[in-house]
């Protein structure tokens, strides 16, 4: 069922349209997009900040430099390769496993050194960046999430996006891999996302394919018991990226380490709006609260703030009594 154009206006959802006249074309500066737009520069400037992201073993910038990739990776179990420039998770290489044999992605493809340099190559020539141009490829370490977390996902890390207007937490979902988007934390690709309580980064609302969905399609676990740990800690941390960035509508992808806790995956200036449809609520009616809202706030009073103001129950906990938002919500 399609929802009516009355009913997304009801829900205070917003599309494209308003998101990039109004919030990011407003708040973000076009001279600070490559702060975000680059994974390397993003991570070097959370490192400035004190922000925890995910270790960085190296960096390939030249084809002539791919020779040197055995020696950087040896003595790691578990790796991942990424486009510094890329966007929606393309591009990037995850090897959980290394043995004698090679290295093994988390569906168990095997695969081998001359794999990983030709992976490499493509995205230093620009396969994966955004507009095509020549990039930097970067290795990490592999997150070891936590283990409160692993009936919930399918071969693959999941990730929380945080929305973040004016230095607020507004709204956050988890992303959980599946089977149809071969590992990866990506909505389009065929993940499930998560809608949460901001209050307590309980299940609000479970989504796939635009369609409700109250289990994991892999796994058969239910969402309702989800309940992301360290909750507080995590969106302080999303909320300081806003002084860390002067940006003031981004989408912050997190992560738990199981010891590390709460970490900073990558950044975004031009953040998706399915949020809403995992949400099934709108952006709108919290956006405008918060443009109210004084400048100078700390971070934890931030936070608190948007707790204070943005708890919901979940409709994984009742059952929803309106129908699907669609993706015509995306133009509205």
């Amino acid at each position: 069922m399609w929802a009516r154009p009355s009913q997304l206006l009801r829900r205070g959802i917003i599309g494209m349209n308003r998101r990039n006249i109004r919030y990011i074309g407003r708040y973000n500066s076009r001279r600070l997009y490559p702060l975000v737009d680059d994974k390397l520069k993003t991570k070097l400037l959370a490192e400035k900040h004190g922000i925890t992201t995910p270790a960085l073993i190296g960096t390939v910038t030249t084809q002539f430099g791919i020779k040197g990739l055995r020696e950087m990776i040896a003595g790691h179990s578990g790796f991942v390769i990424k486009p510094a420039k890329g966007s929606g998770g393309k591009g990037i290489l995850v090897i959980e496993r290394v043995d004698q044999d090679g290295f093994i992605k988390p569906s168990g493809v095997r695969l081998g050194l001359e794999d990983l340099h030709r992976h490499v190559s493509n995205i230093l020539s620009g396969l994966y960046s955004l507009g095509g141009v020549p990039d930097v490829a970067m290795i990490e370490g592999l997150i070891n999430f936590d283990e409160q977390l692993s009936e919930y996902t399918y071969e693959g890390v999941p990730d929380i996006r945080v929305i973040i207007f004016r230095g607020y937490p507004v709204m956050a979902m988890m992303r959980l891999s599946t089977a149809a988007s071969d590992g990866k934390a990506n909505l389009h690709q065929g993940a499930v996302g998560v809608g949460l309580d901001i209050a307590t980064g309980t299940a609000v609302r479970g989504v796939q394919f635009d369609r409700s969905r109250r289990d994991h399609p892999d796994t058969g676990h239910e969402l309702a018991s989800l309940r992301i740990p360290d909750w507080t800690s995590l969106l302080e941390l999303a909320a300081g990226c806003y002084e860390m960035t002067g940006l003031g509508y981004l989408g912050t992808d997190m992560v738990i380490d199981r010891d590390c806790g709460p970490m900073l995956l990558e950044l975004n200036a031009r953040p998706g709006l399915a949020i809403q449809m995992a949400n099934g609520e709108g952006l709108r009616r919290r956006l405008d609260l918060v443009e109210t809202q004084p400048e100078g706030v700390s971070v934890k009073d931030r936070v608190a703030f948007s707790q204070e103001h943005f708890a919901r129950r979940g409709e994984l906990r009742a059952a929803p009594a309106e129908p699907e938002l669609a993706q015509s919500c995306a133009s509205t």
